[in-house]
C-alpha cells in the first residue's frame, strides 16, 4: 500500500483508474473542495473515514496533508502498448520522455507532471540507479503519475534501439554541449526525448544512441538547469511544435 495526500493529488487519483483502498479526512469543518472530492469518491464506491489530524500527520509524514489522505494500491508500471494506445486515441505521433537515471524522486515527480501537462504519451525509466514510483513521486507529480504510463526497463540503451526499430521513433537528447538549439530542430515527429541525470547528464552509451542532440539556449551566468526545469522547457517546445 502507499499513501498520497493533499487536495489536488487525491482528486487526480480519484479521477484516474488507479485503485484507491480508502480515503481519510480530518474531523471537523469541511471545505467545499473537500466536499466535492468526497462526493466523487462516494460515486466511485471508495470508502471514506473521518479521523483526527494527528492520524493524517502520521499517515502522510507531514503537517501539510491539507486534511485528506488516500490509501492506494502500489502504483503499477505501464507498457509500451499502453503508450501506443494513448497516442492512437489522441491521433498523434508518439511523444515520450526517456529518463536516464533520474534519482531524485522530487525531480522524477516534477518531470512526470510536466510530461502529462504537455500531452506526452508516456515515460521510460531504467530499473537501476533511478527513482521509482514512490509516494514522494506521486505527491510531487500532483497526481499526474496516475494518468501517464511509466515503463520501467532493464537496459535503456537497448530499449532506445528497440523503440527506433519497432516503433519508428526518432530519439533526441537534451545536452548543453549540443551544436544546435532546441528551437532549431524538428520535434513534430514520433519522438523520444532523453533527459539525463542530475549533474551528470546522459550516459555516454545513451547519448550515442540519440539521432540528434539539442540544447537550451542560455544567456545568464549559470550554464545549467535542474533536470526537471530543463525537461519542462524541452517538453513545452515539443508540444508547441505539434499545434
Amino acid at each position: 500500500m502507499s499513501n498520497i495526500y493533499g487536495k489536488n493529488p487525491v482528486k487526480e487519483a480519484i479521477e484516474s483508474t488507479q485503485p484507491i483502498v480508502k480515503i481519510y479526512i480530518a474531523k471537523g469543518k469541511r471545505s467545499p473542495f473537500i466536499n466535492e472530492v468526497l462526493q466523487s469518491a462516494r460515486q466511485k464506491g471508495i470508502p471514506v473515514r473521518e479521523v483526527e489530524k494527528n492520524k493524517l500527520r502520521e499517515m502522510s509524514g507531514t503537517e501539510n496533508h491539507q486534511g485528506i489522505v488516500a490509501v492506494m494500491t502500489e502504483q503499477s508500471y505501464g507498457s509500451f502498448e499502453d503508450i501506443l494506445k494513448r497516442a492512437e486515441e489522441k491521433k498523434e505521433p508518439v511523444l515520450l520522455a526517456i529518463l536516464d537515471e533520474i534519482q531524485d524522486p522530487h525531480n522524477l515527480g516534477a518531470i512526470i507532471r510536466s510530461a502529462e501537462a504537455f500531452g506526452f504519451h508516456g515515460i521510460v525509466i531504467p530499473k537501476d540507479r533511478s527513482a521509482g514510483l514512490t509516494e514522494t513521486v506521486a505527491k510531487t507529480s500532483a497526481g499526474a503519475v496516475a494518468h501517464l504510463p511509466v515503463v520501467r526497463v532493464g537496459n535503456l540503451a537497448r530499449t532506445i534501439d528497440d523503440l527506433k526499430k519497432d516503433y519508428g521513433l526518432w530519439v533526441t537528447g537534451a545536452d548543453q554541449d549540443a551544436s544546435s538549439s532546441l528551437y532549431e530542430n524538428d520535434l513534430n515527429r514520433p519522438l523520444g526525448i532523453v533527459i539525463g541525470s542530475e549533474g551528470k547528464g546522459m550516459r555516454r552509451l545513451v547519448k550515442e544512441k540519440c539521432d540528434f542532440l539539442i540544447k537550451i539556449p542560455m544567456s545568464g551566468k549559470v550554464n545549467s538547469l535542474n533536470a526537471s526545469v530543463a525537461a519542462g522547457i524541452v517538453f513545452c517546445e515539443a508540444r508547441k511544435q505539434r499545434k
